[in-house]
């Protein structure tokens, strides 16, 4: 199951290609109930976001897919603002309930405490940072529901994340994706762009684990 699930991530260019011939336009609401998802339920911070984006972009670069890049950057702008939005007003709603509840098993409270204190180091600035960070982009609206921020700020910087998110990588896809030096070594892509990602969290990890400990 694993070994699949990570051939999935590593070959989305050529699994997205085969679902494009299988679904044909319902590909579409496919993509937008996966981006929806990964910003909007805190239970499915492992789905692709940016990879995703990017291998999109890339396939609607190429005429037999039937995608049209600016349809689809639409609708998966749409997903993305929505997602933040439901997931907001669940951590305005329930957050404070699931937070400080030790019986809560459905949500790594780990990585929740780790976005909160992502979200206290940036501020509200962390909504759209954390549109480029894996995990953290699943929780960081979650956390700014429990900390009651105005839903008026929230949306601003919810619109302005996922048009910064979606057109950098469905655009970035659609230009250099198929270029042949890519295409190549598509997984390779893939890879370094996962890497790039969690590499914010990795470097503000190893900070904390580098600072002294003080005495209480």
């Amino acid at each position: 199951m694993m070994a699949q699930f990570v051939d999935v991530f590593l070959h989305l260019d050529v699994h997205l290609a085969q679902l494009a011939q299988d679904m044909g336009p319902w590909l579409y609401l496919l993509l937008f109930v996966i981006i929806f998802a990964e910003t909007g339920l805190v239970v499915t911070p492992f789905l692709p976001g940016d990879s995703l984006l990017f291998a999109a972009g890339a396939l609607a670069a190429v005429e037999a897919s039937g995608l049209n890049v600016h349809a689809l950057a639409l609708l998966l702008i749409v997903a993305g603002i929505l997602g933040d939005a439901v997931n907001y007003s669940v951590g305005h709603f329930l957050g404070p309930k699931i937070f400080f509840s030790e019986k809560s098993f459905l949500i790594n409270k780990d990585h929740l405490r780790k976005t909160q204190n992502f979200y206290v180091k940036h501020g509200p600035f962390t909504i759209v940072m954390a549109r480029f960070v894996p995990i953290v982009r699943t929780f960081a609206p979650f956390v700014a529901g429990i900390g009651k921020m105005s839903y008026a700020k929230f949306a601003t910087y919810n619109v302005g994340g996922a048009l910064a998110w979606v057109l950098s990588f469905i655009y970035g896809g659609y230009f250099f994706g198929n270029l042949p030096s890519i295409k190549r070594n598509f997984h390779v892509v893939i890879l370094a762009i996962i890497v790039l990602s969690v590499l914010p969290m990795v470097i503000e990890f190893w900070r904390q684990r580098r600072k002294p400990v003080t005495e209480p």
